[in-house]
């Protein structure tokens, strides 16, 4: 029974579409293009965090879910595109999505958003890993032209750097971090950058990372109001077990 403090949430649309396209653009980054009738009606067009969680089923038929943040959606064209972040054979997604080919399909529902940059915000802050780049490369894309800000980015390796549509005064860092138990290093960039009044900020990614990265947060005193943060995923945990640790006191940011 749902709790009479929150209200029971509609089902979020379903969408059984098809795979027009599947490339790998990096080590440990594979580009999937859908396509289906039902994006036409796609929602979240006013964010730039959109994500939607993808059905799979595990070796005993039983169903599983991943979450994934969507890169683009042209509804016109009924296209939708998601950046799969891979680690070998590890998973359900990032396998799937590695050996995805034109016809294959998937049903997926959402979506779910929150966070579109403020084109009256004084600068910008977006940090994050792998994980987080689709979010900030629509983030990046949907800044008026004279926005200005930082955007660091996290990665394991050199070759998981793609290019980036950015305004002019938004200075992309691509961040490489071989060591990946460092769960500083984020945010020791984000404690290093050039501080400025009116941030907003946006930043996911790894839970432990992130965490560190709000410590920053709160000590630089950026107002709640005025940041977008959470944990996409934990290091050493599958999808299903963070989503219930996230789901108690001790394991949640916030």
């Amino acid at each position: 029974m749902a709790s009479p403090d929150r209200p029971v949430r509609p089902p979020r649309p379903q969408h059984e579409l098809t795979v027009v396209s599947a490339e790998r653009v990096g080590p440990h980054l594979v580009r999937v293009v859908l396509t289906g009738d039902s994006l036409a009606d796609f929602g979240a067009a006013e964010h730039t965090d959109a994500y939607v969680k993808l059905r799979f089923t595990d070796a005993d038929g039983d169903p599983i879910t991943r979450t994934y943040t969507v890169r683009t959606v042209d509804r016109e064209a009924r296209l939708l595109t998601i950046d799969f972040v891979t680690h070998g054979d590890v998973g359900y997604a990032g396998p799937w999505a590695q050996q995805a080919k034109g016809g294959d399909r998937i049903v997926l529902s959402g979506p779910g958003s929150g966070y579109a940059p403020d084109p009256d915000a004084g600068w910008h802050l977006l940090a994050g890993d792998l994980s987080a780049v689709p979010a900030i490369a629509a983030s990046l894309e949907a800044m008026p032209a004279d926005a200005s800000g930082v955007a660091l980015l996290e990665v394991e390796d050199r070759g998981d750097v793609i290019p980036l549509r950015a305004p002019e005064h938004v200075d992309v860092q691509w961040l490489v971090n071989p060591a990946t138990d460092d769960v500083d290093f984020l945010a020791r960039a984000v404690d290093g950058v050039e501080w400025r009044d009116g941030v907003q900020v946006f930043a996911h990614g790894e839970r432990e990372s992130i965490k560190e990265v709000r410590r920053v947060l709160k000590q630089r005193g950026v107002p709640r109001e005025a940041i977008s943060i959470s944990g996409y995923w934990a290091r050493g945990r599958t999808e299903d077990a963070f989503q219930a640790e996230k789901r108690t006191p001790v394991g949640q940011i916030d």
